[in-house]
């Protein structure tokens, strides 16, 4: 457990430290090898891993080509005017229609997504609006809790939602059908907390008529009316690839290229610029990361989280679900929810799936939620800061934690009551 448990805080050091620019794949897959060195996990477990992570992977890398494309058109531009626009200058408005658009793409194009497309372009936006520098800290926190507190509802929403679903075999439908009420309720939670907490700094009045209209930031109309149409057949592919039992990966993944090569025969992207800058990372992070927490589980973690989960499975169903939401948000806080993730579902599955399917849900509201408390906590999170450092904007750990940490609680606690 000592060697395992080393590897594994040593690896997570390298990659939230990134020392000399290192990239978050190559101390992933760094740290895997000097698993397998020292005998904490096998060949054979490397297999394992890939086997549970491949799909969630590349459908990763697939939203986020589709992401990069749309991005291109102008898309995201397009929706950020056409809220703030809506507001009509009033900043409580604002506010709100931000976070919902937030909330939105978080939903369809994965938190991760939002943190890296939706991010610059709101900062550009409240530069050029010249607002006070608390005014934008306020907005770009929220945007930044709402890309991981509403990345619930879908399959496609989070990481942690494709390799659990595809751990526990769980389809597109019956995911929705579990966590809708829970996301909504989420992101109703998450306006009203951050709201309040940052009500002192939004600005009543926000002068929006200078503004360029959200039309003339489109950069390729044909792409930009055609992306409504295939976005509504692409969602049609994941209840079909459902029906028929097929990998996220191939509508993700598949529809992404498709609409790469549509985006190209219309002039509207470069697509091998386009395919460089994917997350490429991402790949070698997830194998090279799971690969290093399958070494805790073959150390012995997972029993010792499988019986906490069973000692609250004694008191009752509600308890249970609270008690292994906050579970896992708070390992997620410390160690990152990816490797949580894992280690939770492989912890549930030892407690057995069969009648503890809610547990399962109450672990991915605690693995989305729970890293908001701190800096470190989700791949979204270091991915948000990073964007804003390129942009300077520096947020220190305290300045984030002591918003993390009063505004996530509160929510979690509303969706997993939502789920029971």
């Amino acid at each position: 457990m000592a060697t395992a448990l080393g590897v594994f805080l040593i690896t997570l050091l390298f990659i939230i430290w990134q020392p000399r620019g290192l990239q978050i794949g190559t101390s992933a897959i760094f740290g895997a090898l000097v698993a397998l060195l020292f005998g904490v996990v096998s060949v054979a477990d490397v297999f394992v891993v890939t086997e549970i992570v491949w799909d969630a992977t590349l459908s990763f890398i697939g939203i986020i080509i589709l992401s990069l494309v749309l991005d291109a058109i102008g898309f995201f531009e397009w929706a950020a005017l056409k809220m703030a626009k809506l507001s009509g200058g009033n900043g409580d408005k604002m506010f709100v229609y931000i976070l919902i658009l937030g909330a939105l793409v978080a939903a369809f194009f994965a938190n991760d997504g939002a943190a890296l497309i939706l991010t610059p372009i709101l900062l550009a936006k409240m530069k050029y609006l010249k607002m006070n520098p608390l005014a934008i800290f306020a907005f770009l926190m929220a945007g930044g809790f709402i890309g991981d507190s509403a990345s619930n509802p879908l399959i496609i929403s989070n990481l942690t939602n494709i390799v659990t679903a595809g751990y526990f075999d769980i389809g597109f439908v019956e995911y929705l059908q579990n966590m809708f009420l829970p996301n909504m309720l989420s992101i109703f939670a998450s306006i009203v907390v951050l709201w309040i907490y940052f009500r002192k700094d939004i600005p009543r009045v926000i002068d929006i008529s200078k503004l360029p209209e959200a039309s003339s930031v489109i950069k390729n109309q044909t792409m930009f009316r055609f992306s409504w149409i295939f976005l509504a057949l692409l969602m049609g592919g994941y209840f079909i690839g459902d029906y028929f039992h097929m990998p996220v990966s191939v509508f993700a993944l598949g529809g992404a290229l498709l609409f790469l090569a549509i985006a190209n025969h219309y002039k509207a992207v470069k697509p091998i610029e386009t395919i460089k800058s994917a997350p490429w990372q991402v790949v070698w992070f997830s194998i090279g990361l799971y690969v290093v927490v399958y070494g805790l589980k073959n150390a012995g973690l997972t029993d010792v989280i499988a019986s906490w989960i069973r000692e609250l499975n004694s008191y009752g169903e509600t308890i249970a679900i609270i008690g292994t939401g906050f579970l896992s948000a708070v390992i997620s806080s410390v160690m990152n929810n990816m490797p949580t993730i894992m280690i939770m579902d492989i912890a549930i599955e030892q407690v057995g799936y069969l009648g503890n399917e809610a547990l399962v849900y109450a672990n991915i509201l605690g693995s989305n939620l729970g890293p908001k408390m701190t800096p470190i906590g989700s791949l979204a999170t270091l991915l948000w800061l990073h964007v804003l450092a390129q942009k300077g904007v520096k947020i220190t750990w305290w300045e984030y934690m002591k918003v993390g940490l009063v505004i996530t609680p509160p929510v979690l606690l509303v969706a997993l009551l939502g789920l029971i």
